[in-house]
């Protein structure tokens, strides 16, 4: 009997993240998920998922993961968690609302990154980061969101590096589609459902594919939700 494969999802209280959650969780993998509120942790503990309290834009709040972590081994980890400004370049940012989208999009997932990496090791497994095409640097011909697009590119560089660094591991940067969530707004074309479930095949086929030779053209990637490459 083969043991349970566990993913670990971080910032998974509403939206794509608890969609997966619980997606996950059908699928028979164990679900080990963080929020930052008492609503997320109950909603995540409801549909079977163990959690952790931790809010990614807090570094008190982050330091205490891989302790909590420790002896666990991941197959899978998903940094979810995003925040999103809609200013255009011309206009400069206050320094709070600079630091909310930076220390939630990028200096989260770097705090998180490095004390997740012992258990990612032990399963040769993944870690995948919720980035956005909207972080492409050949893509972007439009303005509009100028700070969330810097933090998605600063983030799709995180994996970049991560990789360079961690071989034996494999570092993704995913687009989960334009999703109706409070970020995607009520008109976009995907819903969380049909996103996660299109984020969970693709993630899953990939875990599956263990040789380095099936890994080696995932390492590093910036991906599509269905998993087909995208510009960086």
């Amino acid at each position: 009997m083969q043991p349970v494969a566990t993913v670990l999802l971080i910032g998974a209280s509403r939206g794509i993240g608890f969609e997966l959650a619980s997606q996950f969780i059908e699928q028979g993998w164990r679900v080990i998920a963080t929020a930052r509120s008492d609503e997320g942790l109950e909603r995540l503990a409801n549909v079977g998922a163990q959690v952790h309290r931790m809010d990614v834009a807090q570094p008190t709040s982050n330091t205490g993961l891989a302790w909590y972590l420790d002896g666990e081994k991941i197959d899978l980890a998903i940094y979810v968690a995003g925040v999103i400004d809609r200013a255009s370049a011309l206009t400069p940012p206050s320094l709070n609302t600079f630091d909310a989208v930076m220390h939630t999009n990028v200096m989260g997932a770097m705090q998180v990154i490095p004390q997740i990496v012992p258990m990612v090791q032990e399963t040769g497994g993944v870690i995948a980061c919720i980035s956005s095409v909207m972080g492409s640097l050949q893509d972007t011909t439009s303005g509009g969101a100028a700070l969330y697009r810097v933090s998605k590119a600063a983030l799709n560089m995180v994996v970049r590096c991560t990789q360079a660094e961690l071989p034996g591991i494999t570092m993704l940067a995913l687009h989960p589609g334009w999703v109706q969530t409070d970020m995607g707004g009520a008109s976009a074309p995907l819903t969380p459902e049909q996103s996660a479930t299109s984020l969970r095949q693709t993630l899953s086929r990939i875990v599956a594919e263990r040789t380095p030779e099936q890994r080696r053209a995932y390492r590093g990637a910036f991906l599509n939700h269905d998993g087909s490459p995208l510009p960086w």
